[in-house]
């Protein structure tokens, strides 16, 4: 009798295998494979909805060289917005933030910019940072509380943040707002970068700390 090695058994053993039937008790219904198939889709969906909610929340301005991080939730007012900057509102409580980016044409320091930001705001509180940053509150006179943040850029531009809130929601919005200004960052912009090589780091003189507010403008 001829003896049959492994070898040749080998696909008849792969056939056997391959043929086999798991009990059709065992299966899943078509029911059941859709709805898997459904709670696949959507929670693809789900994580493409919230990796599109950051990339929009994070605001970056490659021309004039900053970024921000805008609360969730808000939504940008397009009208406001221009090629300086950006608008976002809370379509629940009236607030708002804006960051625009200005040309500084005078050389004015950062002390005669926060003069003139200052005037027609009520108990302006403030503390500058270093020679390039300043952090303030004031209050608008209209019940609604101010939050500040500018960074002078290296050419003597500046970029100014502005959070406004209900002061009557003082102790809903302060953490945001607290957020939302630490997040923005300076850095160098696209005319000043060789093509290919545009990183944006975090601005040197951006701290990540709340801002202070202690010593009256001047």
């Amino acid at each position: 009798m001829t003896r049959l090695s492994f070898a040749s058994c080998l696909p008849l053993l792969l056939l056997v295998a391959c043929g086999r039937t798991e009990p059709v008790s065992d299966m899943p219904t078509q029911e059941e494979l859709a709805a898997a198939a459904n709670a696949a889709a959507a929670r693809a969906l789900t994580s493409q909805q919230a990796a599109d909610a950051d990339e929009t929340r994070l605001y970056t301005n490659i021309e004039h060289g900053f970024s921000v991080t805008f609360p969730e939730g808000w939504m940008i007012n397009k009208g406001a917005s221009t090629d300086e900057g950006a608008v976002y509102e809370d379509p629940g409580a009236g607030a708002d933030v804006r960051v625009f980016w200005q040309q500084n044409d005078r050389d004015q320091t950062l002390q005669q910019i926060v003069g003139t930001v200052s005037s027609g705001s009520e108990g302006v509180n403030g503390e500058y940072i270093g020679e390039n940053e300043y952090r303030g509150t004031a209050n608008d006179g209209e019940g609604n509380n101010v939050a500040i943040r500018l960074l002078r850029q290296p050419d003597g531009s500046i970029v100014t943040a502005t959070f406004v809130y209900p002061e009557m929601l003082s102790e809903q919005y302060k953490p945001i707002m607290d957020k939302t200004l630490a997040s923005m960052r300076i850095f160098a912009p696209k005319a000043e970068t060789p093509d290919g090589e545009m990183t944006v780091p975090p601005a040197e003189n951006a701290t990540n700390a709340a801002a202070p507010a202690t010593t009256s403008a001047q």
